[in-house]
């Protein structure tokens, strides 16, 4: 399967993919599509890491105070690793395993690190039609704001 360089991740207007995951416990989940509420999907590089672990807390917090949206979390790294860093964390925000086809939802997303074999840092506000609402994208090490997710789905939401 052709992989997407980081670089080019998906834009405001464009249409996310529709997949799915598995969560820690390998039930498939639904990321993109048509859905009653927003998604805010978020990537992550890897589990067990500082910058992320502050990320997935903070999407933590945020999930119980946005609950009309939907919040997900992707890395790369196998579901029994995030499950057993969710438990570390204690934390309940969906995390989903990209390791088989490894990479896949990044890469369709535009935030693979083909080289590293990891998705960088992007995060995707999702639309009811499954369209780019808002995105970010950081570089490497460097958390993203989650008063930049509130706006954002305040802005979308009302």
């Amino acid at each position: 399967m052709p992989t997407t360089r980081a670089g080019s991740p998906l834009g405001r207007g464009e249409l996310a993919p529709e997949l799915e995951l598995p969560d820690t416990h390998g039930t498939p989940v639904r990321v993109g599509g048509v859905r009653a509420a927003p998604q805010l999907v978020v990537f992550l590089p890897f589990a067990f890491t500082a910058t992320c672990a502050g990320e997935l807390r903070d999407l933590h917090a945020l999930r119980g105070s946005v609950p009309s949206a939907g919040v997900v979390a992707i890395s790369c790294d196998p579901a029994p690793a995030l499950r057993a860093w969710a438990a570390h964390e204690g934390v309940d925000v969906p995390l989903l395993s990209d390791f088989w086809p490894h990479g896949r939802a990044a890469a369709a997303f535009g935030v693979l690190d083909d080289d590293g074999g990891f998705a960088t840092r992007g995060s995707f506000l999702l639309d009811g039609e499954g369209r780019v609402a808002w995105s970010t994208h950081s570089p490497a090490g460097l958390a993203r704001s989650v008063a930049d997710y509130r706006a954002a789905l305040t802005a979308l939401t009302g």
